[in-house]
């Protein structure tokens, strides 16, 4: 699966932002797709993640009630929703299938949120 993430940017604290992870391929449906980030001089730790068919939903507890992660597989389209962004959301964010690939890593998107 290749995928391409896009829609990150510099926001406020309080900002919100809407990330995209397209993929290409036609069996993107298939998968359970998750959201990771690597904050500066940490490891990339997951964020969130999405079955097939959406049927079931994980968030890390730290971002619980500010992000929403939702699909559109007519689209092979993954995204997340971040709302009441903070400064330790600072990141780079990727998109993945769940559990992870090393061969499916995109270029990810930077977040930004100035306090």
């Amino acid at each position: 699966v290749q995928v391409v993430e896009s829609g990150g940017g510099l926001v406020q604290a309080g900002g919100s932002l809407r990330l995209s992870c397209t993929a290409s391929g036609n069996t993107f449906n298939i998968y359970t797709i998750g959201w990771y980030r690597q904050a500066p001089g940490k490891q990339r730790e997951f964020v969130a993640r999405i079955s097939s068919r959406s049927w079931t939903i994980v968030y890390v507890d730290s971002v619980k009630g500010r992000f929403t992660i939702s699909r559109d597989n007519a689209k092979n389209t993954v995204y997340l929703q971040m709302n009441s962004l903070k400064p330790e959301d600072k990141a780079v964010y990727y998109c993945n299938t769940h559990p992870s690939r090393d061969s499916n890593w995109g270029q990810g998107t930077q977040v930004t949120v100035a306090s």
